[in-house]
């Protein structure tokens, strides 16, 4: 229900019950819900603004560690993905000073996969979770492919994070190469309709553009950019294809 029609819809309820008395006690009683869920919402959006950059950046770290991990392998590859990604979008200075307090700080304690993507969950929206998947994918495959355990730790890293199948599913179609990745990129069926491939196409648009990503770290904007030419890529393989 639309907050701002609350009161109206009480009110209408209120007057086919008891008529006049009932609209005017229906929309009473709608308006004080209306500053209720007004309120909430304003309170959830303000605890969201309570994690800061250092401890965004060094729980993304983190993530990288659990994921890097989770095949039992850590190449140097991988290592040497993550510590570029930190040096070309934070400076020298700044991912030093990050490792420097992930290894000095946090490296050696049990780290909790579920804490922090319960924190990430909390503190950041959906368009800026999806593009920590989309990175993590890239660490997973900077090794050249993505493992199955990785592919599982990444899928459980999303489910922890609230990304739905059909988004997580997209975004491993951009690293993991299979028949029919175009489509799953752009999250429809290979039997779509061109103007299904179109709709789909503007409603990744809207999804994945980087302008959602709102007062959030420069890296991930970037990696955004990225996401965004592999939607486009992918609709321009399909309409290739299909000579739209």
């Amino acid at each position: 229900m639309k907050t701002f029609l609350m009161k109206w819809i009480f009110a209408i309820v209120g007057y086919s019950f008891y008529r006049f008395p009932g609209a005017i006690l229906g929309f009473f009683v709608g308006s004080i819900l209306e500053f209720f869920f007004k309120k909430t919402n304003a309170q959830q959006f303000t605890s969201r603004q309570r994690i800061n950059a250092i401890d965004f950046e060094l729980n993304l770290l983190s993530l990288c560690a659990i994921l890097i991990k989770a095949d039992g392998k850590i190449t140097e590859n991988e290592l040497t993905y993550v510590r570029n990604y930190f040096i070309s979008n934070y400076g020298k200075e700044k991912a030093d000073t990050i490792f420097s307090v992930f290894n000095t700080q946090i490296k050696n304690n049990n780290q909790s996969l579920e804490k922090i993507c319960g924190l990430f969950t909390m503190a950041t929206p959906y368009a800026t979770r999806l593009q920590i998947v989309y990175f993590l994918a890239g660490v997973a495959k900077a090794d050249g492919h993505v493992s199955s355990t990785e592919s599982q730790k990444l899928s459980q890293i999303a489910h922890l994070l609230r990304i739905s199948s059909l988004d997580f599913e997209s975004i491993k179609a951009m690293f993991v190469e299979q028949a029919g990745n175009a489509y799953k990129i752009l999250e429809i069926e290979r039997t779509a309709s061109d103007e299904e491939v179109k709709k789909a196409y503007r409603n990744m648009v809207k999804k994945y553009h980087p302008d959602k990503l709102i007062n959030v770290d420069e890296a991930l904007k970037k990696g955004a950019i990225e996401k965004f030419r592999e939607v486009q890529k992918a609709y321009e393989k399909i309409q290739k294809e299909r000579g739209l």
